[in-house]
């Protein structure tokens, strides 16, 4: 999966925010935290769920299961507004 080119992707200062161009079927902000951030980063590239939990766990001291729903509920989302290419 890789995040659609109709959408923009804006970190700063631990703010993440998604921006939709015209091009896409959403319209509004989707705006979260450096978590966030992080995985819009990995969703650059064409990956998997599984690499984001790995590479969210060697950036990030937290637990693999908390990684692993936050992951889920981000992409989830993202499938909801039409952001993702699968």
């Amino acid at each position: 999966m890789k995040l659609k080119k109709e959408f923009i992707v804006h970190n700063k200062k631990g703010e993440a925010l998604l921006i939709p161009t015209a091009n896409a079927a959403f319209s509004g902000i989707v705006q979260g935290n450096r978590t966030l951030g992080a995985i819009l980063e990995l969703l650059a590239e064409d990956t998997t769920e599984e690499e984001i939990v790995a590479a969210m766990l060697a950036r990030f001291e937290v637990e693999k299961e908390r990684v692993q729903a936050d992951v889920r509920t981000v992409i989830t989302e993202l499938q909801k507004i039409g952001a993702l290419d699968e």
